[in-house]
């Protein structure tokens, strides 16, 4: 944990306290200038996500919850449908024992069985909160795990796959699992040595794997060009009552092709980031440089990047690591019992963006 940052000053209380106020209303002017999320010609049958560890059991529960909403998805070190179960803060134990590799203290007890998220999933649509997962027959996925990643390990994304096969038919599911890859996003040209697993979490292993899973998701796509659309902040604040409450940050990013700007009918991809690749952590690493923008631009993609922010607690002056230090997108619970449903704050606030940019 870093030290806490101590303020050494030689204005008096009154000069202090007005200076103070003076940053307070600057800091809360940029927040009011971050622009609002803006409409585009969205075609409803090309909404798809992906993400990466934390972000990709996001992309997952967000497919599953919206099935009849998103056509794919690409999934990256992450295991099935609500892998730690529920009844937090016991689901935390589960998920770092059976739905990732816990460490030398700790014995993995994985991986999970996929046919108990098979049940959660027919269970949870038969209540009505989320969508029948008949919606999932047509989809195409895709799933990565990298042969040297110690933190998911590769029979989790294996169960993964299990359970994506009873909903999907197996000749729908590209699954990865042969690159000598340690836990990070993995692309073809930045980032660490492949090998890695430390911020930013994303690296260069000569594979792209944003454009494989956008190829899997959606067919062959013209080869990837320069960038040079519009890569823009917005606020993040509008789609949740409470932002802090929800782990979330105050501004997300949208990556818009020329061609969408103009008007063109584009398809909407989705990209969540994993734990500790939130921008105040490794800045524009992921929504700049995870590999999505060069084919988005060359593809009429638009990129929605949402971002989360940690939360801790304190208690009697103390700051605790307590729920979500790291800036996890919550796949275990924190935020409450409903996190892989339609109703999850997360997950609401994710697809309240996605209505915004379709015009809904």
């Amino acid at each position: 944990m870093e030290e806490p940052v101590t303020l050494r000053t030689s204005l008096r209380p009154a000069a202090l306290i007005a200076a103070l106020g003076t940053i307070l209303m600057v800091t809360q002017a940029a927040a009011d200038e971050t622009p609002r999320l803006g409409s585009y010609a969205i075609d409803a049958d090309g909404i798809s996500v992906s993400g990466v560890s934390s972000g990709g059991y996001m992309a997952q529960q967000f497919h599953v919850a919206h099935s009849a909403t998103i056509a794919g998805a690409g999934i990256l070190a992450a295991g099935p449908y609500r892998c730690a179960g529920g009844g937090y803060p016991l689901s935390l134990y589960r998920a770092l024992t059976v739905c990732m590799e816990p460490g030398l203290l700790v014995p993995f007890q994985g991986p999970p069985a996929a046919a108990e998220s098979v049940e959660e999933t027919r269970s949870e649509a038969t209540r009505g909160a989320i969508d029948d997962p008949a919606h999932m027959r047509g989809d195409r996925v895709y799933l990565f795990s990298g042969r040297l990643d110690d933190t998911e390990p590769q029979s989790v994304t294996d169960a993964l796959k299990t359970y994506y096969e009873a909903f999907i038919p197996p000749e729908n599911i590209d699954y990865v699992n042969n690159i000598r890859a340690g836990h990070a996003m993995v692309t073809a040209d930045f980032g660490n040595a492949c090998a890695a697993t430390e911020p930013p979490f994303i690296n260069d292993c000569g594979y792209d794997a944003a454009g494989a899973l956008l190829e899997a998701i959606y067919g062959v796509l013209i080869p990837p060009v320069d960038a040079d659309g519009t890569l823009a902040a917005f606020d993040q604040g509008e789609f949740m009552a409470d932002p802090d409450a929800l782990s979330m940050g105050p501004v997300g990013h949208l990556y818009v092709p020329k061609a969408c700007a103009a008007g063109a009918v584009c398809r909407l991809h989705v990209a969540f980031h994993g734990c500790r690749q939130y921008e105040a952590a490794i800045g524009d690493a992921f929504y700049a440089h995870a590999g999505y923008n060069r084919w988005a631009e060359a593809n009429d993609i638009i990129v929605l990047y949402p971002q989360t922010a940690p939360k801790t607690t304190t208690v009697f002056g103390l700051e605790l690591p307590w729920p979500n230090p790291r800036g996890c997108w919550d796949w275990w619970g924190y935020t409450g019992g409903n996190y892989a449903d339609k109703t999850a704050g997360q997950i609401a606030a994710v697809k309240a963006m996605i209505d915004r940019l379709a015009g809904h």
